[in-house]
């Protein structure tokens, strides 16, 4: 029993701890100002859409493209999960609403736009079965 109450204690302190450490899209903007960076606004279904959980898994979680991508991109997402138990708070889903409806008003998942630090939208993507180096040199094309 100890070990059940063990691991749903860590399982909610990640889970807090990744919530804390995102960002908002006018702070990516300030960001991406200041350091001369591009804007990486990925859409997601995080618990229903398995394309977004492959690129998730295979390119945007790994250690490449994180090292890639960190010079040049402040990074945010906008997820819309389906499932109770990971409903966002209203705050956030209006949030996540707000940008859905200017930047991918068509509804796609994934959804991975390129802005400029002002929020002028560069170019997109989807999942790729690709590697994240290749991803990295796709999505770093866009001008």
């Amino acid at each position: 029993m100890k070990i059940y109450i063990f691991i749903f204690v860590l399982l909610i302190s990640i889970n807090l701890s990744a919530q804390k450490n995102e960002i908002g899209f006018v702070e990516a903007k300030q960001i991406a100002t200041e350091n001369n960076k591009k804007i990486l606004l990925i859409f997601k279904g995080s618990d229903w859409c398995a394309p977004c959980i492959k690129l998730e898994k295979e390119i945007l979680d790994t250690q490449e493209f994180k090292d890639l991508s960190e010079n040049s991109f402040v990074t945010i997402s906008a997820d819309f999960p389906r499932k109770k138990k990971n409903k966002l708070s209203k705050e956030k889903q209006a949030k996540n609403n707000s940008l859905a409806e200017k930047y991918n008003p068509s509804g796609y998942f994934p959804y991975v736009v390129i802005l400029s630090s002002d929020g002028n939208k560069l170019g997109s993507l989807g999942y790729l079965k690709t590697t994240p180096s290749d991803y990295f040199k796709k999505i770093n094309a866009f001008k």
